[in-house]
């Protein structure tokens, strides 16, 4: 009785400190986000719509399904995207966005004819539920119309399945689109035939500017062919531990092109870190040429 009293409290089910620990040591291992203790409660929260969902009554049982072989293919897609935090807006942190035509785009044209001898590619790493990578093809189409032969390929990825969906369908409130510039909003929205839903959607032309994929950042190469100009990957690795940033960050760069940039978030710095990386503006990095 003490055991159901424990797990079963005002109509909500508990997940015990074993629970949190094996449940916390496991998304540490597989997708490096922390899991102290004091994400406790917000796990719990988070997982209760599964167990709701799924008709379960302990996190025991949760857990014990989780790790079946059916639970692997059909349950740990869903876990992911309850524990994965997806916070996000379009023109976030815009002096990025300012320094990416003023200064990236022109010195790697200069470079290396990126955008002219063959398209400018560009990685929105951890995308949630789109607004970045739209954000950027809405700043680049617009780009493109004042330099003519200028071409870009956007690749936006995320770990939750979920994230990815909203974003490939690519509608949004409003409220959310409040940030984009009035002109943008006219070449790139399409409000709802129904005004009182108050919703819009980014136009067909942008949307095929952005392919998107589901990555996990500790799973093998990340499936990449070719070499990326310019990462924004902002916001990302806050939520990873020291030792798991510095190996994602060496896997990043693997992937960017000599003196291709990287974008960080504003309360993230690469400070103690051991990476290829150097600072060419706030939170703006540059992976140096070789023999530099």
């Amino acid at each position: 009785m003490k055991r159901e009293k424990d797990i079963l409290q005002g109509n909500q089910v508990r997940i015990t400190d074993k629970e949190f620990l094996h449940l916390g040591e496991f998304i540490h291992r597989e997708y490096g986000i922390k899991m102290p203790p004091v994400k406790k409660i917000m796990l719990e929260s988070r997982l209760q719509k599964r167990l709701k969902t799924l008709g379960m009554k302990s996190f025991s049982e949760y857990s014990k399904y989780l790790f079946s072989k059916e639970g692997i293919r059909d349950e740990l897609i869903h876990m992911v995207d309850m524990v994965t935090t997806n916070k996000t807006d379009f023109f976030r942190e815009s002096q990025h966005f300012s320094y990416l035509t003023s200064h990236a785009i022109p010195e790697l044209a200069a470079e290396y004819g990126a955008g002219y001898r063959r398209p400018l590619k560009l990685w929105s790493a951890g995308c949630s539920s789109g607004e970045e990578p739209y954000t950027l093809a809405m700043v680049l189409a617009d780009y493109a119309t004042m330099n003519e032969g200028f071409r870009f390929e956007i690749l936006a990825s995320d770990i939750s399945s979920r994230m990815l969906e909203h974003a490939s369908r690519a509608i949004y409130d409003e409220s959310k689109v409040a940030p984009v510039p009035v002109m943008m909003k006219k070449r790139y929205l399409l409000r709802s035939k129904d005004r009182d839903k108050g919703l819009v959607r980014i136009v067909p032309e942008l949307r095929a500017m952005v392919s998107f994929r589901r990555i996990n950042f500790m799973e093998g190469d990340f499936g990449l062919r070719e070499l990326m100009d310019i990462v924004f990957c902002r916001n990302v690795i806050i939520y990873f531990d020291k030792p798991t940033q510095e190996r994602l960050l060496n896997r990043l760069a693997s992937h960017i092109a000599p003196g291709g940039f990287i974008f960080m978030g504003h309360s993230e710095t690469l400070s103690g870190l051991n990476v290829p990386l150097r600072p060419v503006a706030p939170t703006v990095y540059r992976k140096p040429f070789q023999g530099e």
